[in-house]
């Protein structure tokens, strides 16, 4: 070969591979006209809201003391935002649509998201045990699978971490870190609930294993790894997972309230761990995390499929818990969503993927209010779920 056809041999391959590189990137890498899209999406005009919703949602803040802010969307276009009531009531300080909430369990949503976005690209695989990842884990046996699907058997770590900072009497103030947890797991090796899948069992240790996971593989704090791989690919600006383990204080105005008024929940040590919850939010990024899972931007139809698959017994005929998703599945109806409730805040975030229906609702006073929306979901045209479909079978106060 001649220096000059070697020469152009290499350009060539120069050229492909940075056209390699490019095409990739493109699939990552949000442009102007994605932000303008997104802009677009989350205009919205209070004068040609939803009068029978706002109807609704005035009814909820008054008789049954709502206090958040609320989205409703049909196919791609918001029809009522809202945000009613207080961020902070000792400093009377009023919510905004861009008021940023502590998610509680809607984290887990994506949480599950990040591990199929590992998942895919082939860094693990489901059956992998947590042992693969932790060699002194003392549960052998867990899958990545089984931790997805809450079936792992796991006690609850936050209760067993409490129960050892008590009896310890160590300092509450500073977070620990997922990585401190499973340090003390393995030291301690506290009884499990059950044995590794034998039954659905609610519990946020398995999310809190999952944002563990996430660290080892990718070798990024799972707040870097889910602003990379989710948020920003997602237009999610408004959106960031903060740790007590990174920031000495949360960087949000909006406080939760513990069902009333009189006082404001102090966070302490354990909104350091992250996965099960620590992701902060707003009602506009929920929608945008919505319609890039729509779209498959951040991950593929068949992943998002196994993800919204009943994989748990039905309860009451329609319920069950898929990949971070709760579901209820009804003839020709598919809903996907999660609740949470966390040190002062509880939320409730369902799609309904057949009839491309989306309602966010983040409330920092946790009352019963979000119990009593049967109308909301009629006035949408969307099955009535209700969050104690999965009472006595693994819900807690701090799910």
């Amino acid at each position: 070969m001649t220096r000059k056809s070697l020469f152009v041999t290499i350009l060539l391959f120069s050229s492909l591979a940075f056209s390699f590189c490019s095409s990739e990137k493109k699939k990552e890498v949000r442009t102007v006209e994605d932000d303008k899209s997104d802009s677009l999406m989350l205009v919205y005009d209070p004068k040609k809201g939803d009068v029978k919703i706002d109807e609704f949602m005035q009814t909820l803040h008054k008789k049954r003391g709502f206090n958040g802010n609320v989205l409703v969307a049909k196919k791609g276009k918001i029809i009522y935002q809202n945000a009613i009531g207080w961020a902070d009531y000792l400093h009377r300080d009023s919510l905004n649509i861009n008021s940023q909430f502590e998610l509680a369990s809607l984290t887990k949503t994506m949480t599950g998201t990040a591990i199929l976005i590992l998942a895919e690209k082939g860094k693990l695989k489901l059956d992998q045990t947590v042992n693969d990842f932790f060699p002194e884990f003392p549960y052998p046996g867990i899958t990545i699978r089984m931790l997805l699907s809450h079936r792992s058997g796991m006690m609850n770590y936050v209760y067993f971490v409490d129960g050892v900072f008590k009896a310890e009497k160590k300092s509450e103030s500073k977070g620990i870190s997922n990585q401190d947890v499973m340090k003390l797991i393995a030291e301690k090796k506290p009884s499990p609930y059950t044995r590794p899948n034998v039954k659905f069992h609610y519990n946020n240790s398995n999310f809190m294993v999952l944002g563990a996971i996430i660290e080892k593989v990718s070798g990024m704090r799972y707040s870097q790894f889910m602003m990379e791989n989710v948020f920003k690919p997602a237009g999610m600006h408004h959106t960031a997972v903060y740790s007590k383990a990174e920031y000495e204080t949360i960087p949000v105005d909006v406080v939760g309230h513990d069902r009333t008024w009189r006082y404001s929940v102090v966070q302490n040590f354990l909104d350091g761990p992250v996965g099960d919850k620590g992701v902060y939010s707003t009602v506009q990024d929920l929608f945008l995390f919505d319609r890039a899972l729509r779209k498959g931007n951040i991950l593929s139809k068949a992943w998002q499929d196994s993800a919204y698959t009943a994989h748990n017994e039905l309860s009451r005929g329609h319920f069950s818990y898929g990949y971070g998703w709760r579901t209820f599945d009804g003839k020709g109806e598919k809903v996907v969503y999660h609740t949470g409730w966390w040190h002062g805040f509880r939320h409730i975030y369902l799609r309904d993927l057949k009839s491309d229906v989306t309602i966010v609702l983040l409330s920092n006073l946790t009352n019963g209010s979000l119990l009593q929306l049967d109308d909301l979901y009629k006035l949408v045209g969307m099955p009535v779920v209700r969050k104690s479909a999965y009472h006595g079978n693994g819900d807690s106060t701090d799910e």
